[in-house]
């Protein structure tokens, strides 16, 4: 029963994932990680079948680091998005496609992104929503999983792309008392991450 939340707000982006490694009735671990930082302003969280995530989320890594080891930069949010988009589009249409599914939250600190009137940031917070068939979107809040039905109701109602970070994660705390309040095997343990200028880093409620 795997859960993943996002959601943007002023001069960030926090991403939250559960810990919890099953397996049909069998819970195997507790502290699984399933985020995975790509860039020094960039984070990703993953779901679907144990073997794909881990697979496709080092795989993702390694190339866009390449990436960065060629160009001498790293690839901006949307950029980003795009190739790892492109990439599980390529999948479905493959011998081997990835069952992921991925929320990647990024910071835009390019000049571009600064001109456009974020100075006071240092940049611009981005988000992404993108599933197992390559559908990429653009969002101010996403969920994945079982916990999406409980969560996405709750983020209309109180998100706003304003509020500072205390709170931003009061609102993922509703999203995550809400899920282990009604979903039957709710994940205990999450692992948040908050993006922005200074870079990602773990944060804790």
């Amino acid at each position: 029963m795997e859960c993943s939340f996002a959601l943007i707000g002023r001069g960030y982006v926090l991403v939250a994932s559960d810990t919890t490694a099953a397996r049909s009735i069998v819970k195997m671990k507790s502290d699984e990680d399933k985020t995975k930082t790509l860039g020094p302003h960039l984070v990703m969280t993953y779901s679907g079948e144990p073997g794909d995530t881990v697979h496709f989320a080092e795989y993702a890594e390694r190339n866009l680091r390449l990436h960065q080891i060629r160009h001498h930069h790293e690839l901006r949010p949307s950029s980003a998005a795009s190739w790892i988009r492109r990439a599980l589009a390529d999948s479905i249409r493959s011998r081997s496609p990835y069952a992921v599914n991925l929320l990647v939250g990024g910071f835009d600190t390019s000049a571009a992104a600064i001109l456009e009137g974020q100075e006071d940031m240092g940049g611009i917070p981005k988000l992404y929503w993108i599933d197992y068939l390559g559908t990429m979107a653009e969002v101010p809040f996403a969920a994945h999983g079982y916990g999406a039905y409980f969560a996405l109701g709750l983020l209309d109602r109180y998100h706003d792309p304003n509020a500072s970070l205390e709170e931003g994660l009061v609102t993922l705390k509703r999203c995550i008392d809400e899920v282990q309040k009604r979903l039957v095997v709710g994940g205990s343990n999450y692992k948040v991450k908050v993006v922005d200028k200074d870079g990602v880093r773990d944060v804790s409620f």
